[in-house]
């Protein structure tokens, strides 16, 4: 019995930080605007506070089409990104103040390599590798931001 409640204890205290990297962020509906006008709508998770940027979608494995994280910062500045601890291939589109992208790479799985931003921005919104190729969306295009 007294074993029984050792393990209900450690299992409570842990229980917090095994919910933390699970944790959803909120989620908004962005849209995006091709230069062609169509439009398209990815379901974000809105990672806004530092704590949420920095952990981003660390151990996640499956990260379905039409969804990703959009990353929100004070400023805009050069932004850098990476893979550690990311086992799902993502895509990052860098976006400056006004909505339009500007940069575009696919990112590899665990990878610690920096991908840095060409310029001055303020979002990132990363989704799964290939999305932003299947659909149409370039560097240029519009994205419609909280």
């Amino acid at each position: 019995m007294k074993r029984f409640f050792s393990l209900i204890t450690i299992l409570l205290l842990l229980t917090p930080f095994l919910s933390c990297k699970t944790k959803k962020l909120p989620v908004q509906d962005i849209k995006i605007i091709r230069q062609d006008g169509v439009e398209l709508t990815v379901s974000a998770e809105i990672a806004e506070k530092t704590e949420d940027r920095n952990h981003g979608y660390m151990e996640r494995k499956n990260i379905p089409d039409g969804t990703g994280m959009l990353f929100i910062f004070d400023r805009d500045q050069i932004l850098a990104f990476w893979m550690k601890n990311t086992p799902h291939p993502l895509s990052i589109a860098y976006i400056d103040s006004k909505g339009k992208i500007r940069d575009i790479y696919d990112m590899t799985p665990y990878s610690t390599a920096s991908i840095k931003s060409s310029g001055s921005v303020r979002y990132a919104l990363e989704v799964p590798q290939g999305w932003y190729k299947k659909n149409g969306i370039t560097v240029g295009d519009t994205v419609i931001l909280p």
